[in-house]
């Protein structure tokens, strides 16, 4: 690759977690500078609709779980590394906050193996925003020591120490990309020793028009759910804090089983906007 000395510094920045009024003014400013806009599927349509540079080029290089399409990993970092090089000022945004549960630390070093300058942006990451929007503090006094941000999406590598530590903490459990995997999860922490006080909460689509959440006591879960499907992307809240869900939500249910975020269609989708 040829290498231009007048390389702009380029922007990894967080776009929040589907609301797009929750962007932030800085990654706003970003959007409307960008020659290129490498976007991940979580962002929302109407942020690249509305503030985008109408001349920029938009590649779409998303990911979703077991989806055929998904843009491979190493295909996003040359995409990343081909426009920088070229003098392109250069976006890539990602859904929720850009260092929680995403793959920046591969794309930093692609950026760092060709010398290329960066700048990160944070944004409001899923847990927050579904926090948020359905009323539940993650840290309410007496109800919570801490919060711990998890993934399930292989059940299979969770050793049943940690599961007891998992039932049995006082800590709120916010689980990313685990909408497949609810009855595993309800049935390990039941297996290993959960409270009964603890509640669990599962949102779809947080922060969006599309927003369902399902709440109930960790117990009654798989008998109130009946291995329903979720719409990704989903978020899980367990602890104690959940239950408070019914007493401070603000937002109603959508009744729709609409997916907000496209889903993937092909592996590198390039739009020109005019």
């Amino acid at each position: 690759m040829s290498q231009n000395r007048n390389m702009h510094t380029l922007i990894i920045a967080g776009a929040g977690p589907g609301d797009p009024e929750l962007i932030t003014l800085k990654t706003l400013r970003c959007l409307r500078d960008a020659e290129v806009i490498i976007t991940d599927r979580l962002v929302s349509e109407e942020i690249l609709e509305k503030y985008a540079n109408k001349a920029a080029l938009i590649l779409h290089a998303g990911k979703q779980r077991f989806k055929e399409g998904s843009t491979p990993q190493h295909t996003i970092n040359e995409l990343l590394v081909e426009y920088a090089l070229q003098g392109k000022k250069v976006l890539r945004l990602k859904g929720g906050d850009v260092s929680i549960f995403s793959n920046l630390l591969d794309e930093l070093q692609a950026l760092n193996k060709f010398n290329i300058p960066y700048e990160i942006i944070p944004g409001i990451t899923a847990a927050c925003g579904a926090a948020a929007y359905t009323g539940i503090p993650l840290t309410a006094r007496s109800h919570a020591n801490a919060v711990r941000l998890l993934t399930l999406h292989k059940p299979g590598l969770i050793q049943p120490d940690y599961w007891k530590d998992l039932a049995t903490t006082e800590d709120t459990l916010v689980f990313y990309m685990s909408g497949d995997n609810t009855d595993e999860l309800a049935e390990n922490l039941i297996r290993f020793g959960v409270e009964s006080d603890r509640h669990i909460a599962v949102i779809e689509q947080a922060t969006t028009p599309l927003q369902a959440v399902s709440c109930y006591p960790l117990k009654e879960f798989l008998d109130r759910i009946q291995k329903r499907s979720f719409i990704s992307p989903t978020i899980i809240i367990v602890g104690k804090v959940a239950a408070l869900y019914e007493e401070f939500r603000w937002k109603s249910n959508s009744a729709s089983n609409e997916p907000y975020f496209k889903p993937i269609k092909k592996a590198r989708q390039q739009e020109e906007r005019a």
